[in-house]
């Protein structure tokens, strides 16, 4: 369980301890490392701690995000650097030091949460989507990097809001309009079940791998 979320917050309950009890509960072995994706030597360490721990990192999923939906003349540089750090720098720095470990056992799996390069999204989001456009061109360019390794690297995106602290606190919508996570998950779940080089180097919507 990793993420910066030692201490709970007002508006976004929960920490990785709490997360990481929740899955000992469940009976399942789970460790939790705090990460501030913005610093490397902090994700370097979140991976070399899984290897020390459980022996092995067999899936990453990059599902971190910043949100800044706005125009340019509103968006400082500021902000830029936080949406790109978040976002495509971060997803970048995470499969580079994955990358040595999954080649290693020759087996690896890196989804990242971005959406199919769309340039029609980006008006009032231009911030946003270079960051996010960025890890779906990370998915893209690294799939074929690594094939022979038997490592597969993909993007997915789901077709509408799905419910979550971010929808909610930034009024995306409305729960009229919102899925449950559950779709993300068994979305998730439906490429993780291909072999590597089966699936690759795809911008999936969760809709669209459900139904193959």
């Amino acid at each position: 369980v990793a993420a910066k979320t030692t201490e709970p917050h007002p508006t976004l309950p929960g920490t990785i301890f709490e997360t990481r009890d929740a899955i000992q509960a469940l009976g399942r072995k789970a460790i939790a490392v705090k990460v501030n994706l913005r610093e490397e030597a902090e994700i370097a360490n979140m991976v070399e701690t899984t290897v020390a721990e459980l022996g092995r990192v067999d899936i990453l999923i990059n599902n971190a995000g910043a949100l800044w939906w706005r125009d340019v003349a509103d968006t400082p540089l500021k902000k830029f650097d936080l949406v790109m750090d978040v976002n495509a720098r971060a997803a970048y720095a995470c499969a580079y030091h994955c990358l040595p470990h999954m080649k290693k056992q020759g087996y690896g799996h890196i989804i990242n949460m971005s959406p199919p390069i769309e340039p029609a999204m980006s008006p009032g989001k231009v911030a946003y989507f270079i960051s996010k456009f960025g890890m779906t061109l990370i998915a893209h360019g690294m799939a074929q990097e690594v094939k022979r390794d038997n490592i597969a690297v993909n993007a997915l995106w789901p077709a509408t809001i799905v419910e979550s602290l971010a929808s909610i606190n930034f009024g995306l919508g409305t729960p009229k309009n919102w899925r449950t996570t559950k779709i993300i998950c068994d979305a998730t779940l439906a490429i993780l079940s291909h072999e590597p080089p089966t699936l690759t180097g795809e911008a999936l919507i969760d809709e669209q791998i459900l139904h193959r």
